[in-house]
């Protein structure tokens, strides 16, 4: 899925490397060899390029390559959850802190929330999850943290809970789609049974680093998440993103100024 003109698996390389990450696995599923592909090299579109004086299309598309060796791709063969995925690449990441990014969530921040999340790693060590407020009526949608305390934008966690009925959550911070964890979680993974939805759960295996003594943190941190999960998400997305664009802004901003006159134009 393309958000504005780069799709968003493109947004979540940026967000990692800016965060200082130089080596990346994929965990896909059949019908994704597309994915593999958009990060290959491309001599002939390159040469076309070049020979059409499109210095700038062709910045753009060497910035998509990935280096031999840096990308890996683990196919997972049956949908059964985050922490299901996750584990498929026990063998490849062995003992050292990973991290995670989920794709459809797209965060825009001055400094990329794994940035962020990184250097206040640096600080804490054990696991950490992306965090933010979300309302009691959404809770279901969520891993919830059970906290017991908070330093500036890091709070100590003491318990998840997966997708919580509203009323039972015990917070009102979600996990969202960005996290830092330490290689036991791995072990963890393979000793959960399924949770909600029938489903390995990634947060329950967070649950078990907490129950065995290891420190989990959340992290709250700057910017604003998009769900592109969801169809108003990613709508919401591509006009806030368009709209943080030189080239885009004045256009779509006279544009969005006369929707109300045009409404019908579209029915």
């Amino acid at each position: 899925m393309t958000l504005v003109d780069r799709p968003l698996i493109q947004y979540a390389i940026d967000e990692a490397r800016a965060a200082g990450i130089e080596d990346f696995i994929f965990v896909t599923s059949r019908g994704k060899s597309a994915l593999e592909d958009y990060f290959d090299h491309a001599p002939d579109l390159e040469n076309s390029l070049r020979d059409g004086g499109k210095t700038e299309l062709l910045r753009i598309l060497r910035n998509t390559y990935m280096d031999s060796g840096a990308i890996a791709y683990i196919r997972q063969h049956k949908p059964l959850g985050l922490g299901h995925a996750v584990s498929c690449a026990s063998k490849l990441i062995g003992n050292e802190p990973f991290a995670v990014i989920l794709p459809d969530d797209v965060i825009a921040a001055e400094k990329p929330c794994l940035q962020q999340m990184v250097e206040a790693y640096q600080e804490t060590g054990g696991s950490m999850v992306a965090t933010m407020e979300v309302s009691a009526a959404k809770t279901s949608s969520y891993g919830m943290l059970d906290i017991a305390g908070q330093s500036g934008q890091i709070v100590q966690v003491k318990g998840l809970v997966e997708k919580p009925a509203a009323g039972d959550a015990p917070s009102n911070l979600a996990v969202i789609g960005r996290y830092i964890l330490a290689p036991e979680v791995m072990q963890s993974l393979e000793q959960v049974d399924r949770g909600a939805g029938g489903e390995i759960q990634l947060t329950d295996a967070i649950a078990q680093e907490i129950s065995a003594g290891r420190d989990v943190f959340g992290y709250r941190f700057d910017g604003q998440r998009f769900d592109c999960g969801s169809k108003a998400g990613f709508l919401q997305a591509t006009v806030a993103f368009a709209l943080a664009r030189d080239d885009l802004r004045d256009e779509l901003a006279a544009f969005l100024a006369e929707i109300p006159f045009t409404r019908n134009a579209a029915q």
